[in-house]
């Protein structure tokens, strides 16, 4: 097990002098490694953006099937649900900085042969399954060791921070990557947007290489991987607050998320707007989880995130409903910008409450089940909502999935006193580490 990973740098043991010069909004950025990991996840994640709309494009002008999209999320994603309890046993046993390295360049390898197979011509629907089944793979390991590596990067003093400032990079991906995709599918076709995502990951690569990462010390671990999981798993089960976020997180994923995988299908069908028109649906939701994560970044704590988590989750679900009768473009831009907000709102709050809460220790094997919840019920619900659409149109569809997080949100509200009460008690007893308590207020 990792007992320390020293990750600041030496303009850092300098003092405050760079740390005072930087806005207070801005202040994880006062960590050289932060400031190298953010700059590269940001062109990486731009490019994966691209692939993701790229590739819905592609699968629906192969098959025509809204079905077809829901089996290739599920296979894309379904990995992760199924290896990210090892993904966090590993982040909380090895380097994550060397794994963060390893993924980035095997998600690479995989986005350049997406890219060939398509600008040859040779791409089959069978190919986009087995690629998106492998990055799951890949992720199942990423995602654990790259939500817990960020605490490693900036300590918990800027957690808080850290987080929002991730959710901005994020989406300001999201506004600009499907934008991108959009423009290049209509004009040059899907395939120059795999390879641009490919080259895209040079960009972490790099930033990661550059880091000044002390080397970790580690304790003797004799149990078993196994025995290392089912931990994580104890704690997060028997730790109220967390589990409650997590369960959240989960619901909203299994209902709200596959409408993402259903966006070929408004563009086409129902606004009548095609591949351009798609680019501009995406990154109208991108607009709104941009000023989400900006709003986010300004918060010094997490007093009143509770209450935040259960407001957005419930806002999700109304816009998405709303956005499931619209007909008209500029109108379905808009409330999707609504979407894109409540969203961000949800994901990263529940995020920062959730890291906040968990000891360092434990921290890569609780990432994992959120990532569980978070990236494996969605899998579920494109299944789901794909199986949906065929049948009952995928307007319905995406109605029927804003009710649940509707209900699902109401549901955490009425648990959000007694949950405020012992989070309270888990930020005092981790000793806070200058994160604001009282989260539910």
């Amino acid at each position: 097990m990792i007992q320390a990973e020293v990750t600041r740098d030496d303009d850092e043991a300098a003092g405050a002098g760079e740390r005072f010069r930087i806005p207070a909004a801005l202040r994880s950025l006062g960590h050289k490694n932060y400031r190298l990991f953010y700059g590269g996840q940001l062109i990486s994640l731009t490019g994966t953006w691209m692939q993701i709309v790229a590739q819905s494009w592609l699968v629906y002008r192969l098959t025509g099937s809204a079905a077809t999209l829901g089996l290739v999320a599920f296979a894309g994603q379904m990995p992760g649900f199924l290896l990210a309890p090892l993904g966090g046993a590993a982040a909380d046993t090895f380097s994550r900085h060397r794994i963060l390295i390893t993924t980035q360049a095997l998600a690479m390898l995989l986005a350049f042969a997406l890219a060939v197979l398509t600008l040859t011509g040779t791409v089959a629907v069978w190919h986009v399954y087995v690629l998106a089944a492998l990055l799951g793979v890949v992720n199942a390991f990423d995602i654990p060791s790259r939500q817990a590596f960020v605490a490693d990067l900036v300590g918990r003093e800027d957690l808080v921070n850290a987080i929002a400032l991730n959710s901005s990079m994020i989406n300001g991906a999201r506004l600009v990557g499907p934008a991108i995709a959009g423009l290049l599918v209509a004009t040059i076709g899907e395939g120059w947007c795999f390879f641009v995502n490919g080259l895209s990951y040079i960009a972490v690569i790099a930033g990661l290489s550059r880091m000044r990462v002390a080397r970790q010390v580690m304790a003797a671990e004799r149990r078993s991987p196994i025995r290392r999981i089912v931990e994580g798993f104890s704690f997060v089960g028997r730790t109220g607050p967390i589990r409650a976020l997590i369960i959240l997180l989960g619901l909203v994923s299994l209902f709200g998320m596959p409408y993402t995988m259903l966006m070929p299908v408004f563009a086409d069908r129902i606004l009548h707007v095609g591949a351009g028109g798609l680019g501009m649906l995406l990154g109208a939701a991108g607009v709104g989880a941009l000023g989400a994560a900006l709003l986010l970044v300004a918060r010094r704590g997490v007093r009143g995130m509770g209450r935040l988590v259960a407001f957005s989750s419930a806002g999700f679900g109304a816009s998405l409903v709303l956005f499931s009768q619209l007909q008209d473009f500029r109108l379905a831009v808009v409330v999707l910008v609504v979407v894109g907000f409540s969203m961000i709102i949800q994901i990263a709050s529940s995020n920062t409450l959730v890291q906040a809460m968990s000891p360092d220790a434990l921290r890569g094997r609780v990432m994992a089940v959120y990532s569980m919840m978070f990236l494996g019920m969605a899998p579920l619900g494109a299944l789901l909502a794909g199986w949906l659409a065929e049948r009952v149109g995928a307007a319905n569809t995406v109605a029927l999935g804003g009710a649940g997080c509707i209900l699902s949100a109401l549901i955490f509200s009425l648990c959000l006193p007694a949950l405020r009460r012992e989070a309270r008690k888990l930020l005092v007893a981790d000793g806070g580490g200058g994160i604001v308590a009282e989260p539910g207020r």
